[in-house]
């Protein structure tokens, strides 16, 4: 987030080989803005570039690092309040969240274009990197949560085989709460798993939803489940809250981490995916406050 610069490093080495500016005018009403922030970065599949996410101006930048002596950008005006967001399924799309202004920006990293912008229904997108899976009838969709209400959305991907939905909100449906930070599923699960972190209530906090997506359909509501991962953690001070779930590699278990204040114990709770029962609770004096995890 500060200073408003990003900066291009060598690989192998971490050396900063490049810094540049993020300093200029919001896209939509051209005035200088002089500390927009980078929310986020990923790596383009298609092209040598990086796709960098600055939030004030709301502008999507992609930036050719093939020559850093004579840098090339290419610079996107989606909406603004970027924040974060990952690929669809064919890693062609970039889904990124404007989130105070309730859209989700759609970017084409093989021709480097803005696609579409479309608006969720729901107060502040908070999708992490999206959830990617095959609904049983809308086809290939991206699903978000969201921080000021409890709602999902799901945003069609395929626009090859499912033309008529690609880039729409297909389906909206409620969840555990509001103040999700976190939405996941894997591509051999059957389930999608929503937390509600920042959300007032403690026991609405220290749970997770669970969809079985293979239940979903077009016209009803989908069912879920409630996890209650702060219970299995077993902690008994403070007010844990469950956050980011994450998939391990083959897609059988998702860790939980399990936040609580610095002076307190915060845990990470492994679910199998299958019985979506506990498997493992880790603890350590080591482990303050765990956010993400990854493989």
């Amino acid at each position: 987030y500060w200073p408003p610069q990003f900066v291009i490093m060598d690989g192998a080495t971490l050396e900063p080989l490049k810094i540049v500016s993020t300093r200029g005018n919001i896209y939509d009403e051209q005035t200088y803005h002089p500390e927009p922030r980078v929310a986020s970065i990923l790596g383009s599949h298609y092209r040598p570039e990086f796709i960098v996410n600055v939030k004030e101006t709301g502008k999507i930048l992609l930036v050719d690092y093939t020559d850093l002596k004579n840098l090339k950008t290419t610079e996107i005006e989606a909406e603004r309040f970027l924040h974060d967001g990952g690929l669809d399924a064919s890693h062609r799309y970039f889904m990124v969240a404007a989130n105070a202004r309730n859209k989700i920006a759609v970017v084409d990293t093989k021709e480097g274009k803005l696609t579409a912008l479309v608006d969720t229904e729901g107060t502040t997108p908070h999708p992490g990197r999206g959830a990617n899976f095959t609904h049983p009838a809308f086809g290939p969709v991206w699903a978000t949560s969201h921080l000021g209400d409890d709602s999902v959305a799901l945003i069609g991907t395929d626009p090859e085989k499912h033309p008529d939905q690609a880039w729409k909100m297909v389906d909206s449906f409620a969840a555990l709460g509001g103040g999700s930070l976190f939405i996941k599923t894997h591509p051999k699960s059957d389930h999608l798993y929503v937390d509600a972190t920042l959300n007032p209530d403690a026991e609405v906090s220290s749970s997770v939803a669970v969809f079985k997506i293979s239940a979903m359909t077009a016209d009803a509501d989908p069912e879920f489940s409630t996890l209650p991962i702060g219970e299995w953690a077993g902690i008994p001070d403070g007010q844990p809250r469950v956050v980011q779930p994450e998939f391990n590699k083959d897609g059988t278990e998702v860790w939980f981490s399990v936040w609580n204040s610095k002076d307190k114990e915060s845990a990470i709770v492994v679910v199998d995916d299958k019985t979506l029962e506990l498997k493992h609770v880790i603890k350590d004096p080591r482990l303050i406050t765990p956010t993400g995890k990854f493989n």
